[in-house]
């Protein structure tokens, strides 16, 4: 190819770009394989453009000689049009000059699992794979392993989890094994020898007598993942974790390798730190093991945040190794530190918080600011009295931002989890901030989310109580604290082998236990809520003593009804069952009439809900999505709330509320981290154990096993000092993601936390993270709002005594939603009015769903003969606040 770039500088002048002498370095290196370490915000995908520019303009490779690779759809995309735009205003190719018969070649940029698809398509026949194979969605896949589990014979006494949490847990194991080319065989071998080693020993604790539980339930979960993926194969189906492993097995084979050389004589690595091992195993087969070809790796080892579902910063650290030179030397090392996107004070405490991080990895340099930028940017910090005080300020310092002119767009609240997310976005709302919820696992923690799959929750599973209790409590059918106790007690009568109040007879307890009753049967409150169908509504029935108000007794049989009839249609389609529950529900309808705001912020949200059901129904290629798939599908986004699935922030001008681990790779003006309090920023929770956990693949069988610390004795001395070990692994990782949440911001950064929590009997406190913002403005970097006292030792959460306060039950409605609802009520009875006097039929009859007076008569029900009136949290009509009664709520 002709070359059309001689310097550098022609380089800076064509792109417009002034690059530092280290982008300059990485940019013109010769072709060869070097690493580039790219710190946050240094521009690592602009000098992988240029790169690709100077290669090209310069005669090295002609552009469909260059192959980039990355983790996402979207980075992909972005990376392919800056190469694009960069060639052309390089000069490098001219669109307005195209031979339609000779087309010019483009450089061939996609995702790491779109190049194993690939890579699959061309060469899987060397491995005896057939080309028809496809591709599973993630629907397809939670179907396949339910019907498997179901399908199963059994028995397996060591799996002893729910249904969705088997599901997840089978897909979990299988996708580990693939990550670490283990096999099922040989993790039930090694599991084998395991559990016979353990035979003499004594297990005097706990955390050790889990170690055999959780090596049987692996076995077992070993033997389903055999069965899961024959009927992979038997349909002619692969996953991601098949791609990659089949790849990788490719990859071994002399002749892939050189083939794939020829066709890519220049190779882009992006996010290299995020690989996994059978990822890692697959790009050095093909163009590493000293063969010298020109790959480059871009990554941060400090932004490393991915370790939990298989990522390996090892392979970050090892490059020079893996993808050495021809004549053995390692491959370059270099760096990028000069940071063009945040202020030099920020950049301080980013240094500051990754110093153990530089420490542990080689070529990791401290962030430099831009020249000039070296005073900008501001941090804010505040530690307040309470969580409800924190979230208040978090909203009240956002919303002032934005009345002062600032583009709600430009402005995130990262969350180190979910659980605070409705919270924040209510108190955005009730401040007119328009604000959007980004990512599945968030959107399963808002309300009107919680409530529809409360719903299907009770309809796939009776056992599914929390559902049921929640739906029974919230403001639709508003059942009193007494009922729903009542309604427990008549669950545990239902099962025969339940302890009866009362009964303190082991002898007789024992003698029912074995009169062959099933094991397997729970209390269940909706098998007692299907009882009040077979008894009168009244409220005269004493049928087991139990004194429930009459009108519990109408709402649960009105309840029962409805969960009956909803489960008639569970064969339906996905989509079908979650709208058919929306309309029974009236979910729909109770959003259209709240009022404010936040009710059409939360319309948006359970649209955006139901769009994540609909790309699962779509993606099962039969259209046999269930909704049992789907809520294990759920399970896992909620039990992995940082990043099941790839949900990127909307181009609308919102707020972004966010956790940290999805920010990766975004920048905002403003980012605001709540919740950098003891034990939750940086969390204290660590890992899953394998010595605990049946779903986890042991350490010693993983490909980065030398990264991990392990068990040294199975004794309680070594269990111990392996769970410190783990301890610090953790801090680690919680380390990673601190740094990547507070290099997000441009300008201003706030930070926050509190002393009481929710819900805590203890007091929180700030984290080290808050520490060191504290410490970083006490330094005249930033500014400290609000810094609350220690409370004394002998104090109280506030937010506790709440809870034993005089409460109004049910709680009272809002009056601006009952009265938009009745003016739609009263404008469709005068249509119908109208409708029946031109008909001349006369008034219409009242619906079969609405008695007479049920939404005007404040004293409907009228209560039978010889019985004082319901108690207030007994009332039922939904759209009436009751007269409010003070009771406590820890006496009810």
């Amino acid at each position: 190819m002709p070359a059309h770039l001689t310097d550098p500088d022609q380089l800076k002048e064509l792109l417009g770009i002034p690059f530092t002498p280290e982008q300059t370095a990485c940019i013109v290196a010769p072709p060869a394989p070097q690493v580039i370490v790219a710190g946050a915000g240094s521009g690592k995908t602009t000098v992988m453009a240029a790169r690709v520019v100077w290669l090209v303009g310069t005669g090295q490779v002609a552009p469909e000689q260059v192959l980039g690779l990355t983790f996402t759809n979207k980075a992909a995309g972005e990376l392919a049009e800056r190469v694009r735009k960069a060639l052309i205003r390089a000069g490098v190719t001219d669109p307005d000059v195209i031979d339609p018969d000779h087309p010019p070649g483009e450089p061939v940029i996609s995702t790491y699992h779109a190049f194993a698809g690939r890579l699959l398509t061309d060469h899987g026949l060397r491995l005896g794979l057939e080309p028809t194979s496809r591709l599973l969605a993630d629907a397809t896949r939670y179907q396949l392993a339910a019907r498997v589990l179901r399908e199963a014979p059994g028995p397996y006494p060591a799996l002893t989890r729910s249904f969705p949490d088997l599901v997840g847990d089978l897909l979990a194991l299988d996708a580990e094994l693939a990550e670490h080319l283990v096999s099922p065989e040989d993790l039930r071998a090694w599991d084998a020898g395991l559990l016979d080693s353990l035979q003499g020993v004594r297990l005097g604790n706990a955390d050790l007598r889990k170690v055999p539980e959780a090596a049987a339930a692996r076995r077992e979960l070993a033997g389903l993942v055999i069965r899961y993926r024959e009927a992979k194969r038997a349909r002619d189906l692969l996953d991601f974790g098949d791609q990659i492993a089949l790849s990788a097995r490719l990859a071994g084979l002399p002749e892939v390798g050189r083939v794939l050389r020829d066709e890519f004589r220049v190779v882009l690595l992006d996010e290299y730190q995020d690989t996994s091992v059978a990822q890692r195993i697959l790009l050095a087969g093909l163009f590493g093991g000293g063969t010298g070809h020109p790959v480059t790796a871009v990554g941060d080892p400090c932004q490393a945040i991915y370790g939990w579902r298989g990522a390996s910063v090892a392979n970050l650290d090892d490059f020079p190794a893996h993808f050495a030179q021809p004549d053995g030397r390692p491959a370059t090392r270099q760096a990028l530190s000069e940071n063009r996107r945040s202020g030099g004070r920020l950049l301080d405490l980013a240094n500051g918080l990754a110093e153990p991080l530089r420490a542990m990895h080689a070529g990791v340099e401290a962030l430099r600011p831009a020249p000039g930028a070296e005073r900008d940017g501001i941090v804010r910090c505040a530690l307040l009295r309470t969580h409800a005080e924190e979230i208040d300020w978090i909203a009240d310092s956002v919303a002032h931002l934005v009345r002062t002119g600032k583009a709600p767009g430009e402005i995130a609240v990262l969350c180190r989890a979910a659980t605070d997310f409705a919270r924040i976005q209510g108190a955005l709302v009730a401040r007119d901030v328009p604000v959007e919820v980004v990512g599945l696992s968030g959107l399963l923690h808002l309300p009107e989310v919680a409530d529809l799959v409360a719903v299907c929750e009770v309809l796939q599973d009776p056992g599914a109580n929390a559902s049921l209790v929640r739906l029974l409590s919230g403001p639709r059918w508003r059942v009193g604290p007494r009922d729903l106790a009542l309604l427990g007690r008549r669950a545990r009568r239902l099962v025969s082998h339940a302890r009866v109040d009362g009964d303190d007879d082991p002898d007789r307890r024992l003698a029912e236990a074995v009169e062959g009753v099933d094991p397997s049967e729970v209390i269940s409150l909706a098998d007692a809520l299907d009882t009040f169908l077979e008894t009168p509504l009244d409220g005269t029935a004493d049928d087991d003593g139990l004194p429930f108000s009459p009108d519990a007794r109408v709402r649960f049989a009105r309840l029962a009804t409805e969960l009956r009839e909803l489960r008639r249609a569970l064969s339906d389609p996905l989509m079908d069952v979650l709208h058919r529950v929306l309309a029974v529900t009236g979910l729909e309808v109770e959003l259209s009439a709240s009022p404010h705001a936040l009710a059409a912020r939360r319309r948006e949200t359970l649209s955006n809900f139901l769009d994540v059901a609909a790309s699962f129904a779509a993606g099962d290629g039969d259209g046999e999505a269930t909704l049992l798939a789907f809520l294990g599908f759920l399970r896992t986004a909620a039990q992995y709330e940082k990043g099941l699935d790839n949900a990127l922030p909307g181009g609308e001008n919102t707020v972004k509320v966010l956790t940290a681990h999805r920010s990766k790779g975004l920048e905002w003006d403003v980012v605001a981290v709540p919740g950098l309090v003891t034990g939750t920023f940086p969390s204290g929770q660590g890992r899953e154990k394998w010595t605990a956990q049946g779903k986890v693949l042991p350490h010693e069988l993983r490909g980065d096993r030398d990264t991990l610390p392990d068990v040294g004795s199975w004794d309680s001395r070594g269990l111990k000092a392996f769970h410190e070990e783990m301890k610090e692994h953790q801090h680690t990782e919680e380390l990673r993601l601190g740094y990547v949440a507070f290099t997000r911001s441009r300008s201003l950064l706030l930070g926050s936390g509190h002393w009481w929590g929710p819900s805590q009997k203890r007091p929180r406190g700030p984290s080290a993270f808050l520490t060191a913002l504290y410490e970083h403005c006490a330094a005249g970097h930033g500014e400290i709002e609000a810094w609350a006292d220690e409370p004394a030792e002998d104090e109280e959460n506030p937010a506790l005594r709440q809870g034993t306060d005089d409460q109004v039950w049910p709680l009272p409605l809002d009056d601006e939603a009952l009265a938009r609802r009745r003016a739609a009520a009263e404008t469709v009875l005068t249509h119908l009015d109208r409708l029946a006097a031109q008909a001349g039929t006369g008034p219409p009859a009242p619906a079969a769903h609405a008695e007479p007076g049920m939404y005007d008569d404040p004293d409907w029900p009228p209560p039978p003969e010889d019985e004082e009136p319901p108690l207030a949290d007994e009332r039922f009509p939904y759209d009436e606040a009751p007269p409010p009664r003070r009771c406590s709520s820890t006496a009810a």
